[in-house]
């Protein structure tokens, strides 16, 4: 396949795309270690998007290179053929390395906080595919990827760049937005993921209202929490555990669906107790604190992703999520960095466009 040398449409042409990230319930069991041995007991995650989306511009460039800027990173250019997939940015390379793609300065902004735990840089990757497709689009290269697709190649090339096992909750969320269980497979043959919409979008912008997302000032480092999980998942010494945190994660599907707000915080607070007791350098003394001051005003609460940094969120009623609310803003500021973010749910997934450059 020869590469495309996208800048002569660029001049006349710009392409976007934007994804949202997300907060989750059952993380981990996403990843194909856990889910398939575990496979009897229909595991399943729950994501819901927010509206703090990633959003990638594709701007001309010079012939045969690349070019990525995101805030919080080195700007770094490289020939396609030298792109360096081992670097700061090697996942965005190996998605233009995917579509073959050059001419192309790939500017990156995001509106969470950088590695804060609510799958940014799976997002980043998730609309650099939705803008790339639909630039080679544009000009007669292919047709464009379907959703089911981009999630499947943006869960792909991140797997296969971070060379450890990685779940794909992060990349579904992006593309799909809103507030979904997923199914993951019991057996060979089943689809790679089944999807159930929870809530419709009216009903999912209006849990906004139950929703708290703290960011507690540090960034996470997931791999070192899951590599983690991992290892002792395979060595056999925490099964009954994931068994207990599939239980969680369905009941708080079942719960969420179904409105019960008092059985899905109960579910948060038990997947939450359990993580904590498998690996307790899950939460710091912070997250610990903000974690029993959400628990003493009967809401839930948990880490968001693998934790370890990043953000943690909180579920409740409105009234008992007004009441958290101000503890948790005072707890957070004692932490520099440390805040509340300014979050809806967001029932709109991957989208793209094409606008005239200024």
């Amino acid at each position: 396949m020869a590469t495309i040398d996208l800048a002569p449409f660029l001049y006349d042409n710009q392409i976007w795309a934007s994804a949202p990230c997300r907060i989750d319930m059952g993380g981990t069991l996403d990843i194909k270690t856990f889910y398939y041995p575990l496979g009897y007991l229909a595991p399943c995650t729950v994501n819901l998007a927010l509206n703090l989306r990633t959003t990638v511009r594709l701007h001309p460039f010079h012939k045969g290179v690349v070019k990525i800027s995101s805030k919080g990173f080195q700007s770094a250019e490289f020939p396609l053929a030298a792109a360096p997939f081992r670097h700061p940015l090697g996942l965005m390379f190996a998605v233009a390395a995917y579509f073959q793609t050059t001419g192309v300065h790939i500017d990156i902004q995001s509106t969470s906080p950088p590695r804060s735990s609510l799958g940014g840089s799976s997002v980043a990757a998730v609309a650099l595919i939705a803008a790339l497709s639909h630039a080679c689009n544009h000009i007669g290269h292919q047709a464009p990827l379907q959703q089911t697709e981009m999630a499947i190649l943006a869960h792909g090339l991140e797997e296969s760049v971070a060379g450890v096992p990685c779940g794909m909750q992060d990349q579904l969320s992006a593309v799909y937005g809103g507030i979904h269980g997923w199914q993951w497979p019991q057996k060979v043959g089943d689809p790679p993921f089944r999807p159930k919409q929870l809530l419709k979008a009216p009903e999912s912008i209006a849990l906004s209202e139950q929703v708290l997302v703290a960011y507690a000032g540090i960034p996470h480092e997931s791999k070192n929490i899951n590599g983690l999980w991992i290892d002792q998942f395979l060595a056999g010494k925490t099964r009954s555990q994931w068994i207990d945190i599939v239980r969680c994660a369905q009941n708080f599907a079942s719960a969420l669906e179904n409105r019960q707000i008092d059985a899905a915080v109960s579910a948060m607070n038990q997947e939450m107790a359990i993580r904590k007791h498998m690996t307790p350098d899950v939460l710091d003394n912070l997250g610990n604190r903000l974690v029993d001051t959400a628990v003493e005003n009967r809401c839930g609460a948990k880490v968001s992703g693998a934790g370890g940094g990043g953000c943690l969120w909180a579920f409740g009623s409105v009234a008992e999520i007004s009441r958290l609310k101000p503890k948790w803003k005072a707890l957070l500021s004692e932490r520099k960095d440390g805040r509340l973010l300014d979050v809806m749910i967001d029932p709109e997934g991957v989208k793209w466009g094409m606008e005239t450059p200024d």
